[in-house]
């Protein structure tokens, strides 16, 4: 037993729980806080120039380190600019931790407006994450990190939140030293949904597999199982490199789809299947579902033919043995595949100059390194033709498709793998989003490299308003400032590139540098080709 700070508890949990890394803004509500935690040993502390920034790093830093993400922010309005991250790291469901803090303890609930009061924050907070709690003292401490790092990391991995009133957080009391808490483990897979699954394969002619962010830790027993089945896998933004996409037996979506009318039973590990449902909305006559998730609410969203219940490692291995002497093995199917993706990807230039620009970034990026994407028409291009060999290397905001994601995102990305290449691409409205983190970039040493494609637009808004609303353009069109001086401005170097060859040396240079760069790729407004084409392709009867 120790006397410690609620202050000081939250910042030995996070010690305990092997956090290394804090994102955040001091403030008043979070001075005991922030001196806790720079006594804390070992705990490195980044200070953004926006809470939006805090928390897209958190979320960066979460999806490619396997660990917590973690970051701090005063309550009220620095909890709501955080708030697109925390939105983010639910869809995606990456660890996030959000501290932050209250008002005074005796007037939370009383509306007399004190300084950044919600009418309910604790409440707020849970309506952005998995869970979320409150410390009242600092006996409480201990615990209730305990518990939120267990929601964070327990079956489907979310963000939590934790919250302390002001007076709080520096409030001392004799309390024992946080240790280390143990995830939940994941349900075990029931052997008549396995069998039942098994009979389900042993029936298809034509399997897909379609792979999601679960299944990230299956990679070898996804492989095993197209193999086994010789089926095709797939995966539109999160199961990216789940499967190397340069295997014979991965197809990128717009191949996936030619495949897509002969397939007779989806397999999804993982994933939402938004791709199929969402994306392409038309389903083969007669076509199966069978379903690997960690989360049983899944099965009522989505009713498939046969769910399984169970981590995507342990469900797909438990399939995998169910299988055995029940198949005969099929004839190899590689040459089937490597005509479709080659057949795709010839299809995927005519979406100029997104395709050829994303051609010399894959050439360019090492094949360890990090490709972040933001909501753009470069990065709705980027799902259809955009490689990826492991998963994590495609970093993407999920299905909240959010503008000011890709750069600050990239920093966190950065800050976990600080060995690694990564390089952020952006339009010129996103990135405009969070450009004051050039700063942080620069007075951190994060030395992402960010390609920033300026097409003086909202440009997919413009290309709705002009094809759907007779060109009636409403807060379309964008002046900007000179990237490459504003960059520069920041003490960062800037380099503009107008064509792909450019693009390539100016990687090559940026890369090399080893320090932050903003490369702009000025593009001639609504001259964009369309990837809509190939992301919602019309049935093939059409």
């Amino acid at each position: 037993m120790a006397k410690l700070t609620t202050g000081e508890v939250i910042a030995k949990s996070l010690t305990a729980n092997g956090v290394d890394t804090v994102f955040g803004i001091p403030g008043a509500h979070m001075y005991d806080f922030n001196d806790a935690l720079a006594r804390e040993e070992g705990i490195r502390f980044i200070h953004t120039r926006h809470e939006q920034g805090a928390a897209y790093m958190a979320y960066g830093y979460a999806r490619t380190s396997n660990k917590a993400g973690v970051y701090t922010v005063v309550p009220g309005p620095g909890l709501l600019n955080s708030g697109a991250a925390l939105c983010t790291a639910y869809g995606a469901n990456a660890p996030v931790m959000c501290i932050t803090g209250n008002i005074m303890s005796h007037l939370i609930g009383q509306g007399r407006g004190q300084l950044h009061e919600l009418p309910d924050h604790l409440g707020t907070l849970k309506g952005l994450t998995k869970w979320a709690d409150r410390i009242n003292h600092p006996t409480e401490a201990g615990e209730t990190m305990a518990e939120a790092f267990r929601q964070m990391n327990s079956q489907r991995r979310g963000p939590v939140g934790i919250e302390a009133p002001w007076d709080v957080f520096g409030m001392s009391a004799e309390v024992s030293d946080p240790v280390k808490t143990t995830a939940l483990p994941p349900p075990t897979p029931d052997p008549e949904s396995i069998a039942a699954a098994a009979e389900l394969i042993a029936a298809a002619k034509n399997p897909m597999i379609m792979v999601g962010g679960g299944a990230w830790g299956a990679t070898a027993e996804v492989g095993e199982l197209a193999r086994l089945l010789q089926a095709p896998v797939t995966a539109h933004r999160q199961g990216k490199g789940v499967m190397p996409e340069d295997d014979d037996l991965a197809l990128l979506p717009p191949a996936a789809w030619k495949f897509w009318p002969e397939c007779d039973l989806l397999i999804g590990i993982g994933s939402r299947l938004e791709l199929q449902h969402f994306r392409w909305r038309w389903f083969p006559e007669g076509i199966k579902t069978l379903r690997i998730d960690i989360d049983p609410t899944e099965f009522v969203r989505l009713k498939p033919d046969q769910g399984v219940v169970a981590d995507a490692a342990q469900g797909t291995r438990a399939l995998i043995e169910a299988l055995k002497g029940k198949i005969d093995p099929p004839a190899d199917r590689s040459a089937e595949y490597r005509a479709l993706s080659k057949a795709a990807s010839e299809a995927l230039t005519s979406v100029q100059p997104q395709q050829g620009y994303l051609e010399v970034i894959r050439d360019v990026l090492p094949r360890d390194g990090f490709f972040v994407e933001e909501v753009s028409q470069v990065g709705f291009t980027a799902r259809m033709c955009f490689e990826v060999y492991e998963p994590g290397q495609y970093v993407t905001c999920a299905y909240q498709d959010n503008l000011g994601f890709g750069f600050n995102t990239a920093l966190g990305v950065k800050v976990a793998n600080p060995d690694k290449a990564v390089i952020s691409i952006s339009g010129d409205g996103g990135f405009m989003f969070g450009v004051q983190e050039l700063a942080t970039a620069k007075q951190h040493g994060i030395n992402v490299v960010a390609v920033v494609f300026n097409n003086s637009a909202y440009g997919n808004v413009r290309r709705d308003q002009q094809t759907v609303y007779d060109s009636r353009l409403i807060g379309a069109d964008l002046e900007n400032p000179d990237f490459v001086a504003l960059a520069e401005s920041f003490g960062v170097k800037g380099i503009k590139a107008t064509d792909p060859a450019e693009l390539r040396a100016a990687l090559e240079e940026a890369l090399a540098a080893n320090a932050p760069v903003v490369i702009e790729v000025p593009v001639e407004r609504g001259s964009d080709g369309s990837p809509w084409p190939f992301i919602h392709p019309a049935p093939p009867s059409q």
